[in-house]
């Protein structure tokens, strides 16, 4: 027998999930799952803070059950982008899909598929983002300005960490003396060597 969850979310106290839960308790009967937890969520989908969702996450993760079962995608991602995350961890623990309103099945070939796409929109959402940075911070570059953690290291410290260097000092040492990091400390060291 299939283990599964059911995930039921409203945005208001207003609206109740009762309708949404009783009726994938109907379906789970009828393909004679076992329905081992019910999460509830009580808040907007735009929320980053959903703590049944964040549960039953953690419970996939521990494979308490094989399959998620819930009335429609948008019950289960805040944006495409958390969707399409969410569609891939579960992918990548096994975890199975159920969305009844979207005929969704990804323990079938066609939800399979599914899963592939939604996959491939992730990555391709992130090649995306990634190339954006680089164009970004190659075109900040380009106009001459100056990338990275502003140094602490002006001339007065350079002096100092050079003379106590002299004296034996170690570059951990300095670098926690003077907040920076060893490889700052190491650079200037090789530059003035």
């Amino acid at each position: 027998m299939k283990r599964v969850c059911i995930y039921a979310r409203v945005s208001t106290e207003k609206q109740s999930t009762d309708r949404q839960v009783e009726q994938l308790n109907q379906i789970a009967q009828n393909h004679n799952w076992e329905v081992v937890k019910t999460y509830i969520d009580v808040c907007s989908g735009a929320k980053t803070s959903r703590p049944n969702f964040d549960l039953m996450m953690k419970d996939a993760f521990a494979r308490e059950f094989e399959t998620v079962m819930c009335m429609e995608l948008s019950r289960i991602g805040r944006n495409t982008k958390h969707l399409l995350e969410t569609v891939e961890k579960l992918s990548d623990k096994k975890i199975d899909l159920y969305i009844h309103n979207q005929q969704i099945d990804t323990s079938s070939p066609t939800g399979k598929l599914f899963f592939t796409v939604a996959s491939a929109f992730a990555n391709f959402e992130r090649d995306l983002i990634r190339e954006r940075v680089i164009s970004g911070l190659e075109n900040a570059k380009k106009r001459g300005k100056i990338l990275g953690r502003k140094t602490n290291l002006n001339e007065h410290n350079k002096k100092v960490i050079l003379h106590l260097h002299k004296k034996g000092t170690g570059i951990k040492k300095l670098a926690k003396l003077f907040k920076a990091s060893p490889n700052t400390i190491r650079t200037y060291l090789k530059k003035v060597a």
